[in-house]
């Protein structure tokens, strides 16, 4: 016993120690981390990389590492870079630098900079960056640099990035400080630019001057002219006005009489108009409260009509199903009749011996007594006052009792009825003679028997 259980806690301890174990192999990788398992990873590459989530790491044939994606900030102090125009410059940048996380750039950064410290890192890519810096600044003319700062700093992104992905690294930001050079040319640019400013703009100046004064002189001169002008037209016009009035005030008689009598008349006619156009208005008024009221009701009478119609259709489309379901039933009631009745008379032929004659017969022989009460109910109330009998009296029969005998022969017998029917009665009751007598079949027994 004491064995049993030394060996089932060896066997625990065992298994808590490997699951620790295992629980200590798994790698899990932060956000700000890149996880590098190296080692055999298959596939034929040296490294496997994880950006965020976990992974199981072999034992004795993986191993793992992380790459920090912390940004790095370096500043490039670049002197003396020459231009496309053979002049010197001073390019002071600072760049932002990181590991990036696309697929290809994390292998190339777990090969090229895995367990590197930082600021091996940053003189690595600083040597890249004066580089291709270099690169930019001479293939670009002062001007371009210094007033398009936009397509500068998009040639240092294009030229610096591509190469910064070939050992994993990406380029965040970009920030120029301030671009000069030793021979004085870009400040000069600056002061040729503001001298040309200044004198366009004193330039600007002078002839807006001149415009003026310019143009207050010939608005002097034009208003000597304009004045000198009017005042001799004015002169002119007295005078013509003075011969002009005494035409002017008979034709303003004239055509103020005129005017009284076109005035008159305008007003009788507008008026006229305006009694006419409130005519029209109220006729039409009321044309528009007709037909709107008329339409009201013809809209009504469609509605009701297409109510009742549904309505009717509804209850016909009802009626109808509600036939069809009663003429089903009816149809499936004599159906199961009709197969009751055809299930019925198939067990009374095969009763009968097969014989549907015989069936046949059985049926009328049921049917008998009810064809004879009909019979009977037929006669029954037929009143007979009075019969009167002229007999001969010879003695012969045919006289009283023949009457009798006479009518009640006149009432079908049971062959009679038999054979109106077209079937053939059992022997035991009897035959009719050619007479209409019924002659009953007598037993052999009988028929042999001694007197």
């Amino acid at each position: 016993m004491n064995y049993l259980l030394i060996a089932i806690l060896a066997g625990t301890f065992f298994f808590f120690v490997l699951i620790m174990f295992l629980a200590s192999r798994y790698k899990r990788c932060a956000s700000n981390q890149i996880l590098a398992i190296f080692g055999k990873v298959g596939s034929g590459k040296s490294v496997r990389c994880y950006h965020g989530g976990g992974a199981f790491v072999w034992p004795l044939i993986q191993d793992s590492a992380f790459l920090d994606l912390t940004p790095m900030t370096i500043s490039i102090p670049l002197k003396g870079a020459l231009s496309q125009q053979n002049i010197r410059i001073n390019v002071p940048s600072t760049f932002t630098i990181a590991i990036d996380t696309t697929p290809e750039s994390m292998n190339n950064a777990a090969v090229r900079l895995l367990n590197l410290l930082q600021k091996d890192i940053e003189t690595m890519a600083t040597e890249i960056i004066f580089g291709q810096l270099r690169l930019t600044v001479a293939s670009l003319t002062i001007e371009d640099i210094n007033q398009d700062r936009e397509k500068f700093l998009l040639a240092i992104r294009n030229n610096i990035e591509a190469e910064l992905r070939k050992i994993g690294l990406t380029l965040i930001n970009v920030n120029i400080t301030d671009i000069t050079d030793e021979s004085g040319y870009i400040e000069s640019i600056g002061k040729k630019a503001a001298s040309s400013a200044i004198n366009q703009a004193k330039v600007d100046v002078a002839e807006n001057t001149r415009n003026g004064e310019v143009g207050a002189a010939m608005a002097e001169k034009e208003q000597r002219i304009q004045i000198a002008k009017y005042d001799a037209e004015a002169v002119k016009g007295e005078n013509s006005a003075k011969a002009d009035i005494s035409i002017y005030n008979a034709d303003l008689e004239e055509k103020s009489a005129e005017a009284n009598r076109r005035g008159e008349v305008a007003r009788q006619n507008s008026e006229a108009e305006i009694q006419k156009a409130k005519a029209i208005a109220e006729l039409k008024r009321l044309e528009a409260e007709e037909i709107v009221q008329k339409e009201i009701d013809k809209r009504k009478i469609e509605i009701s009509a297409s109510a009742e119609a549904a309505r009717i259709r509804e209850i016909a489309n009802g009626n109808a199903d509600a036939l069809l379901a009663q003429k089903n039933a009816e149809a499936e009631g004599i159906k199961k009749i009709l197969d009751a009745k055809s299930k019925g008379y198939r067990e009374l032929v095969a009763a009968s011996g097969n014989q549907a004659k015989d069936a046949a017969t059985l049926l009328l022989v049921e049917k008998l007594e009810e064809i004879v009460k009909l019979q009977t109910e037929a006669i029954k109330n037929i009143k007979i006052d009075k019969i009167t009998v002229w007999d001969s009296g010879n003695g012969e029969k045919g006289s009283t009792a023949n009457f009798l005998s006479g009518m009640i022969k006149s009432l079908p017998a049971l062959h009679d009825v038999a054979e109106m029917a077209g079937i053939d009665l059992p022997d035991y009751l009897g035959k009719t003679t050619a007479e209409g007598e019924v002659k009953k079949k007598v037993p052999e027994k009988i028929k042999n028997k001694p007197e």
